[in-house]
């Protein structure tokens, strides 16, 4: 174990060394090398695996409220069903043996459920509703799965998770917890503080009365503080979160590899398509009606039928290399090649192949196209091409 020298510490690092901390569990992902942000993968494989960015104070703070305010409001209704069951079995203790009778076990069993059914299903939708409302619809059983490494002794662990930024803020939000419910429960009992010395003069149905109002009361205020205090958790839940899915380069790109496959088979397979898309279009290069060129490094060729096309379309364009060869098959089939480098470059660059050329460029393609055909031959063209005959010209 490396021995810290005084010069090494100073300030809150002196203490922490006192304190045989480790300054390394208050280390940022940045410094620990977690420099790449997580994707969209790394979201979705911990997502199967169950990991989502919640707060466990809004799945509280929501269990608490809700049943509270049905209690609040099933109150009446409850105290009658608890005086009907006193009753009920105080008026028969003579006659019932709880421990022999079934159906003394019954009687209770139906009265219990009838009181506590409704208040544990309002705080299971509680539960419910307070996850999905943080993670959405989520089921995965790996957390259930057996993780021996989590019931192993490794006392560093803990220390880790105690003493750590998320340690430090369990603790200020236990702290402030405690404050919220030391005060409220202060005000509330001190506004009714005579209420509360006079009891003993007062009747059984008014001290009653007066407990659980100051009860209910408190529940639901606190319940609503705690609730307004889960949003900013929640917010820093999701902070922490991103932070712990944060990546080194050398994960990230590994991670990329295997969402997307292998750089080096990804570059082949683009270079292939783009060698097909080249064999295509110059197969359609001998059925263009015109060739115009930048006249270096440009080239595209278009095809227009009339009364089947609203305008000319692009049947093959390339670029230096590309661009030379689509000339040279141009002139081995007679078709014509014009030189215009604003238009080429134009077309070149707001259109792919297929495509029809931009509206404005109309009128400048019917002037080439007019130099190297009347309107007899368009004509004629169209009728030995037949509907929709182009689209085969173009190599479809």
């Amino acid at each position: 174990m490396r021995v810290i020298t005084r010069e090494e510490l100073s300030g809150n690092a002196l203490y922490l060394a006192a304190l045989g901390m480790d300054l390394q569990w208050f280390a940022t992902p940045e410094e620990e090398g977690r420099t790449h942000e997580p994707t969209d993968v790394t979201y979705r494989k911990a997502r199967e695996e169950g990991r989502v960015a919640k707060s466990q104070d809004i799945i509280a703070a929501l269990g608490l409220l809700l049943p509270a305010i049905a209690i609040y409001f099933l109150a009446p209704w409850m105290l009658r069903t608890c005086a009907e069951m006193l009753r009920f079995f105080f008026t028969r203790i003579n006659e019932l043996d709880p421990l022999t009778d079934r159906v003394t076990a019954a009687l209770f069993m139906n009265y219990f459920l009838r009181l506590a059914l409704p208040i544990l299903s309002i705080a299971l939708v509680a539960a419910l509703f307070s996850n999905w409302v943080q993670t959405g619809f989520l089921f995965s059983t790996k957390p259930l799965g057996p993780d021996f490494s989590k019931i192993l002794p490794r006392f560093g662990r803990y220390f880790e998770r105690i003493f750590s930024v998320e340690g430090l803020v369990n603790l200020l939000k236990s702290v402030l917890k405690m404050g919220i419910i030391g005060t409220v429960a202060y005000i509330i009992v001190r506004s009714k503080f005579n209420e509360l010395a006079n009891l003993q003069k007062a009747g059984l149905w008014q001290g009653v009365s007066l407990i659980a109002s100051l009860a209910g009361k408190l529940l639901i205020i606190v319940a609503l503080l705690l609730l307004g205090l889960s949003i900013p958790d929640f917010m820093f839940q999701r902070w922490q979160f991103r932070q712990s899915l944060k990546m080194t380069r050398e994960t990230a790109k590994e991670e990329l590899k295997q969402d997307e496959g292998d750089p080096e088979v990804r570059g082949r397979l683009k270079r292939l398509y783009r060698e097909l898309l080249s064999r295509n279009m110059l197969n359609a290069v001998p059925n263009a009606d015109v060739v115009i060129t930048n006249p270096t490094h440009y080239s595209v060729a278009l095809l227009y039928v009339m009364d089947q096309m609203d305008g000319p379309r692009v049947v093959a364009k390339g670029e230096d290399e590309l661009a030379f060869r689509i000339r040279e098959i141009a002139k081995e089939n007679n078709v014509p090649v014009y030189s215009n480098p604003p238009l080429t470059r134009a077309i070149y660059d707001r259109t792919e192949v297929g495509d029809q050329i931009p509206d404005w460029c109309f009128n400048a393609v019917a002037l080439i196209l007019a130099k190297f055909y009347t309107f007899e031959q368009m004509q004629e063209k169209a009728q030995k091409l037949g509907k929709d005959h182009w689209t085969a010209r173009m190599g479809a």
